[in-house]
């Protein structure tokens, strides 16, 4: 059993179904954050959710329900443009709650104030959008408040205040965070909440549309078949200390995570930058020093999935243990707040000799709530034996984070790479740094092109290469791929190289 590591003051975020056994937390969350506008009754959350059990979602933190989302369908054709919460809702009677309805109105959002860093809003809304196309809905309908109007309506109409925070001239937390989660305003609400002096009682009737209306339903909470995927071209640039360093890796986390992306890739020993502070000290002695630093990057990588929601394979780092011995490691930082570690099984020559880095015994298939995958740090891609192994255990997909100094090191990796992708039937997706750090020995210089590599069958690119960066440079490479065409892959390939193996004639097992 694989053992997902948690620290006491770490979160453990899951987006579920509300039950009506929530109340006692969302009830908190509604006095804290609406403590003038009055709570639900425990009545009416027994009813919504013998109505629409699928509209009520909530995120938990380790058994506490830390914010909640609440909402029902109405049929385009009965919703009034003109129209206040209390009819909408009917007084919280719900009984405008119609089941063949094509639109999911939300009538509720609350988020506990001791997590409303997280962006657990954005999950909420992510959340509402996964169920509007899972259940074949034509768009998401909400009204929204304007809690900064107040300070504005003397010298601004309704429409100038949302033009001017369209226009980011005025932030407003509630219309500015909407408009950045793609909804648009259909029109203004007057007197839609007369509790809402904050709004002066106005609201916006914004508006998501489902681009993939009249799909087929799905199961909701199912695993997704697109996956998105981001890598970086990590850029060796000298950093001074550990601040300078985590700006520049947030930077790539906030602009990958902006395009939705399940994964994010950083390249092996990235965190190497940190190094030039110990040039004076050996080769040995300076990649312990840098060891120092891992315990508190891999806390970083973990709060920047939670934040951010997107999962991230922290490249790798040194990891001194408790007897002294060197390792080179990589985290799994997923966005639920947990991690996993994955030793490199094989260091390098030069790993051994300049560093003294000894190989782990343990490998993995992690599973993610988009679906199995394995890491495998650099050299480690280059033993086929190891990416098989975790193949049997169902991986779909295969990380690759890396560190070459010269072209031909790099054409290694990836040469082996799009050799497991082959023999596995698998996606693989690798990355490694750029550049130079001058006087640190054995990362001085950096080669790398970062691609994700496909199969090779009908279903994929014609030169299986779903994606690739331009050699040499700092950037991200962000693409999609299809788990569903790995399934047909197995049964219906033009070759089966998982399934045509002659295990009458040989076997592979790991004998630790």
């Amino acid at each position: 059993m694989q053992t997902i590591h948690t620290d006491s003051s770490d979160h453990v975020l899951k987006l579920r179904n509300l039950t009506v056994n929530d109340f006692e937390g969302l009830n908190e969350i509604m006095n804290l954050v609406y403590k003038d506008m009055g709570s639900w009754q425990l009545s009416q959350i027994n009813k919504l959710l013998e109505l629409f059990p699928e509209g009520q979602i909530c995120i938990e933190d380790k058994g506490k329900v830390v914010a909640f989302a609440l909402s029902i369908l109405i049929d385009e054709e009965d919703l009034e443009d003109d129209h206040t919460y209390k009819e909408v809702t009917d007084r919280g009677l719900f009984s405008t709650h119609d089941n063949e309805g094509n639109i999911l109105y939300g009538i509720e959002v609350g988020v506990h104030p001791e997590y409303q860093g997280l962006r657990l809003g954005r999950r909420l809304y992510d959340g509402r959008k996964e169920v509007c196309e899972n259940l074949n809905l034509k768009s998401i309908v909400a009204g929204g408040r304007m809690p900064n109007y107040h300070l504005h309506q003397e010298e601004l109409t309704p429409k100038q205040y949302i033009d001017k925070v369209k226009a980011k001239e005025i932030y407003d937390p509630v219309l500015t965070f909407q408009l950045s989660n793609e909804f648009h305003v259909r029109k203004i609400l007057k007197n839609y909440l007369p509790s809402d002096s904050a709004s002066n009682a106005h609201a916006t009737l914004i508006e998501w549309k489902n681009i993939y209306y009249e799909r087929k339903k799905k199961t909701v909470g199912s695993k997704k078949s697109w996956v998105r995927i981001g890598l970086v071209q990590w850029l060796m640039r000298r950093a001074n200390n550990l601040e300078a360093f985590f700006d520049n890796v947030e930077f790539f986390v906030d602009a990958v995570s902006d395009y939705k992306s399940d994964f994010l890739l950083f390249p092996e020993l990235f965190n190497a930058t940190l190094m030039s502070e110990f040039n004076k000290l050996d080769s040995a002695t300076a990649i312990r020093k840098l060891a120092s630093y891992t315990e508190e990057i891999r806390q970083k990588m973990v709060q920047f999935a939670l934040e951010y929601n997107i999962n991230i394979i922290a490249g790798s780092m040194p990891l001194v243990e408790e007897d002294g011995t060197l390792y080179n490691v990589s985290y799994l930082c997923r966005r639920d707040g947990t991690y996993e570690t994955q030793y490199k099984i094989h260091p390098t020559p030069s790993e051994v000799k300049d560093w003294g880095m000894k190989g782990g015994d343990k490998l993995k298939v992690f599973e993610t709530d988009i679906g199995k995958i394995g890491i495998l740090i650099c050299y480690d891609s280059e033993f086929p034996e190891l990416s098989r192994i975790l193949a049997d255990q169902g991986m779909e997909i295969l990380f690759v984070p890396s560190s070459t100094d010269l072209q031909s090191g790099y054409q290694r990796v990836r040469i082996c790479s799009q050799a497991r992708a082959i023999e596995n039937e698998c996606y693989v997706a690798v990355t490694g740094s750029v550049g130079h750090v001058p006087r640190v020995v054995n990362m001085d210089l950096q080669y790398s092109q970062g691609a994700i590599f496909s199969p090779s069958d009908f279903a994929f690119p014609q030169n299986a290469i779903i994606a690739e960066g331009t050699p040499n440079s700092e950037m991200t490479i962000i693409a999609d791929v299809d788990l569903d065409l790995l399934k047909e892959l197995h049964t219906q390939g033009s070759v089966r190289n998982l399934k045509d193996r002659r295990k009458d004639l040989y076997d592979l097992k790991w004998i630790k």
